[in-house]
């Protein structure tokens, strides 16, 4: 009896093993990449004389890293916490020179020693000491401060194992404590020194000096002085922009490209001028550096400190790009020689694009692209066909005219293919396109595209989506996101499909000296300008959006609203597309929402006012925190939904539907959140809501009939996920067209609410090329995990309780709890810091989704929600069916042999 259960457990486990799916160790990394990025940097410390040499730093991410000099590498990593609680205020790294001021005093046997420390917040600032080599957290401790609200303008600096908090209350005094820097037992009472003149725009900090500009004047007051007193230096003309305190030198300020002190005891070079400076160590005695872009070359030049003598086998000529940006050092340092020829200094600079360049011996060492830790916007560009695909594919469109052209046509094109084929083999062929040389062609199942990415920064990048490399990279300087937060837009106007024609991408971003906005045309596949490149236009943008028709060209127009209403479309050879288009604007502080209608006659485009909707509340204190709409290129393949009973309920899909989330405070519930669902064309509210004792962060997404957001219920404290689903009912109204003007009754709305064990930091649909595919929703979580979950689980159809007609329609009993398992995570162990937004694209397989994650980490991959139905799986075993097929093959012939002498014998008895 024990040996059947040992067997038939045994017979079971078999089963299930093979019903269960799984990555495959040989999968892994053969259809994704992940780019760790650590973000634009803060502050460093470079140090190549010690047993392990380090690159420290921070950055504007809130993240401590360790660099190696010699590759860039990231040898360890720390993600602090998020704004403002992460905001970094202080590093401090011990110095092995010894020198009392930038040590770790610590008692003998002590655990409370640091190779490095930060302070980071302002309400708590938490003090920490970590382990240098390990980035292991060594002790910490925190300091609430009685009024967060001064303490947010506060700064801290380190001296003599003493960590000083400096508190400035404007136009009044300086509040100084002194702390412990390892145990944050404070030494004293906090010391207030008078100081009217200080001021939150004029003035700033180096050391232990605080210093303000008063017109031509420096005011500075030493903070650890017994007497505190001001020192007063004049300048020889008032400064124009901002004074930037000089790092490593206490007192150092550069003024208008030039060093000035206000510290006697320290010397500089007054005759110098650059834009950025640097302070190292070579020779054992202090070094300034300075460095500037001559000739687009960038020259690095050093002087010593104390005799501001030139150290020419110091200086560096570089070439350097403009896609760089403008150049910040950072920080330098040498290695100590018996023969110092300056071939061992290590120059660390940052710059305006975001970048992290390391220079050495007259050239750069290496480069880190950390302007891909600020993604704004992102897209999957088509490749381009081959010239003997694309005249092909110009064949097959059908545009040759009747059948006796088409025949010409098709037999002049076999005849280029062979001789294409035949220059090719001799050798005569003309040479591949730059294009065909990176491998930059389109593939037989659309997988391989080229991403797009668009940064804070004004950094684009064309990166290759299978691989990951690098292909080409623009940078536009003094461009921002637009007001009210939102973000730069990345537009598709032409894409690869109209051969001979390039792909034409648009970039619509704010300039930051105007504010107005601005134009930058490119191919999204080399990178190079097209169609006049940057256009600057003389007005603010309130509202753009694509037109749906084009020209002979197959350019989309872009059509703008500016801020008094005027109507503009790019290129204006379009102008007349543009007639008969609805918009729509959302304010988001005032939550009004405005419709429009356009108009073109006699060459003049009009907008019209046809509706508006205040959701700001009786108090006008409602504020619009998310509008989604649906994806344009989403296609719909069913109609409806089949019912238990056989019938079908109809989906109501209505392409001009938005949703539009409100928030606002109540007296009584905390917060309040509305949820509406506008028509943009009529302006009529076709659907509302609202939760109470509820609040963000939310995350939405629209599609098709249905409707998913995220948000925290503060009732219970826990994050939950509320769908909608849509239905005009049994009946359809019409099933070829939609017009909102004659739209049908009210929807039929499904809602039910889950519950999400996890925090939501992102939420994306998948899409397809026909939308056959069953529909996934991506949610990434605080964890850096995205999980795939099956609409199935998040259906507000599934039951109560398990019924005949639910398990007809194949609907699951509903459970609150969503599931998050393992193996539904796409990204399995790549974890993606600060996960913040998802990008999907269609493929030219029905059955694949290309997604793109985008936070701190890029991580770029490809799903199938309904599996490879359309293509063989990798572990297709082609040896056995191509075996089965021969013997299948041979049998038939063996076969039909002896049938015939079998038909022949019987017809001679």
């Amino acid at each position: 009896m024990t040996m059947k259960c040992i067997l038939l457990v045994a017979v079971v486990a078999a089963v299930l093993l093979n019903l269960t799916t799984a990555l495959y160790e040989d999968q892994i990394k053969k259809f994704d990449w992940r780019s760790i990025n650590i973000g634009a940097l803060e502050s460093a410390h470079l140090d190549l004389n010690s047993f392990q040499p380090r690159l420290l730093v921070t950055t504007r991410e809130n993240v401590v890293a360790s660099l190696c000099p010699k590759t860039g590498e990231i040898l360890w990593r720390q993600v602090l916490e998020k704004l403002p609680r992460g905001s970094l205020k202080l590093l401090q790294v011990t110095a092995a020179s010894g020198d009392s001021s930038n040590t770790a005093a610590a008692r003998a046997n002590s655990n409370h020693g640091f190779d490095m420390l930060t302070v980071q917040g302002h309400a708590p600032a938490i003090v920490r000491g970590w382990n240098a080599n390990s980035a292991h957290l060594e002790w910490e401790w925190s300091l609430m401060p009685l009024q967060p609200d001064r303490a947010e303008t506060a700064y801290w600096f380190y001296q003599k194992a003493l960590l000083y908090h400096v508190v400035p209350v404007w136009n009044s005094h300086l509040e100084v404590t002194q702390y412990f820097a390892t145990s944050g037992h404070p030494t004293g009472t906090t010391n207030k020194i008078s100081a009217a003149w200080i001021t939150k725009e004029q003035c700033t900090s180096s050391g232990v000096f605080y210093t303000c500009t008063s017109g031509d004047k420096l005011i500075s007051i030493d903070l650890t002085a017994a007497q505190p007193k001001v020192l007063t230096k004049t300048l020889p003309v008032q400064p124009f922009s901002a004074i930037q305190p000089l790092k490593e030198m206490n007192g150092v300020y550069v003024v208008d490209r030039k060093l000035y002190s206000v510290n006697d005891e320290v010397k500089i070079c007054e005759d110098l001028v650059s834009n950025s400076y640097a302070v190292g160590t070579y020779n054992k005695r202090r070094v300034i550096a300075q460095a500037d872009i001559v000739d687009n070359f960038l020259n690095i030049q050093v002087n010593y400190a104390d005799n501001c003598e030139k150290i020419e086998e110091l200086t560096n000529r570089v070439p350097y790009e403009h896609n760089y940006g403008v150049p910040i050092l950072s920080t330098l340092d040498c290695k100590l020689k018996r023969q110092n020829d300056g071939k061992s200094c290590l120059y660390i600079l940052e710059t305006s694009a975001d970048m992290i360049l390391a220079v050495q011996q007259n050239k750069i060492r290496w480069s880190r692209e950390e302007a891909l830790a600020n993604v704004v916007a992102a897209d999957f560009i088509d490749l381009p066909l081959t010239d003997t695909e694309g005249t092909l594919e110009n064949e097959l469109k059908g545009k040759s005219g009747d059948i006796l052209s088409a025949f010409l046509l098709r037999i002049s094109t076999q005849i280029l293919q062979i001789k294409s084929i035949f220059l090719h083999v001799i050798g005569l062929a003309p040479p591949p396109s730059a294009t065909q040389k990176a491998g930059l062609v389109r593939d037989s199942f659309g997988l391989h595209k080229m991403l797009v990415l668009l940064t804070k920064s004004g950094k684009v990048f064309g990166i290759d989506n299978i691989s990951g490399k690098h292909h080409w990279q623009q940078f536009l300087p003094n461009v921002g996101n637009f007001e009210n937060g939102e973000k730069m837009r990345l537009l598709v106007q032409r894409t690869s499909k109209h051969f001979p024609l390039q792909p034409l991408c648009t970039i619509v971003a704010k300039e930051k000296n105007t504010g107005n906005g601005l134009l930058f045309r490119f191919n999204p596949i080399t990178g190079q300008h097209a169609e006049g490149g940057i256009l600057k236009l003389d007005y603010k943008i309130k509202q753009l959006s694509l037109l749906a028709e084009t020209e002979t060209d197959y350019i989309k127009g872009i059509l703008t609203i500016s801020a008094d209403d005027g109507i503009y479309v790019y290129p204006e050879s379009v102008k007349n597309k543009a007639h008969g288009m609805y918009m729509f604007t959302a304010d988001k502080n005032t939550a009004v929402l405005k419709g429009y209608y356009i108009t073109y006659e006699q060459g003049i485009l009009k907008s019209t006012t046809i509706w508006n909707a205040r959701l700001g509340g009786h108090n006008n204190d409602h504020k619009i925190i998310a509008v989604a709409t649906k994806n344009p290129i989403e296609r719909v393949h069913s109609q409806g939904r089949v019912l238990g009973d056989r019938s079908v309920l109809y989906k109501y899909i209505n392409p001009n539907l938005v949703a539009v989330v409100t928030q606002a405070p109540d007296s009584i519930h905390k917060f309040i959140l509305n949820v509406y669902l506008i028509d943009v064309v009529s302006g009529s509210v076709v659907f509302s809501l609202t939760h109470r004792k509820v609040r963000g962060p939310l995350h939405i997404i629209h599609s098709e009939n249905w409707l998913a957001y995220s948000y925290y219920n503060d009732k219970v404290r826990r994050t939950e996920i509320t769908t909608m689903e849509l239905y005009e009912g049994k009946t359809q109204a019409n099933s070829s067209v939609w017009s909102s003007l004659n739209a049908p009754l009210m929807p039929l709305v499904e809602r039910q609410s889950y519950i999400l064990p996890t925090t939501v930091e992102a939420m994306q649909e998948t899409i397809t090329e026909r939308g056959i595919t069953s529909k996934h929703v991506l949610i990434g979580i605080s964890s850096g995990a995205i999980v795939e979950m099956p609409w199935a689980l998040l259906d507000p159809r599934r039951p109560i309780s398990s019924t005949t007609q639910g398990r007809e329609e194949g609907a699951i009993p509903y459970i609150p709890e969503l599931p998050i398992p393992n193996e539904n995570m796409i990204n399995y162990n790549q974890t993606i810091a600060r996960l913040n937004t998802i990008y999907t694209s269609p493929s030219g397989l029905e059955s694949t989704c290309l997604v793109a994650a985008t936070g701190l980490d890029i991580f770029v991959t490809r799903i199938t929600p309904s599996k490879t139905f359309d293509i063989l799986k990798d572990d297709f075993d082609y040896i056995l069916i191509t075996t089965v097929l021969v013997a299948l093959i041979v049998g038939s012939i063996v076969v039909r042999q002896l049938s015939s002498r079998k038909l022949i014998k019987q017809a001679w008895k």
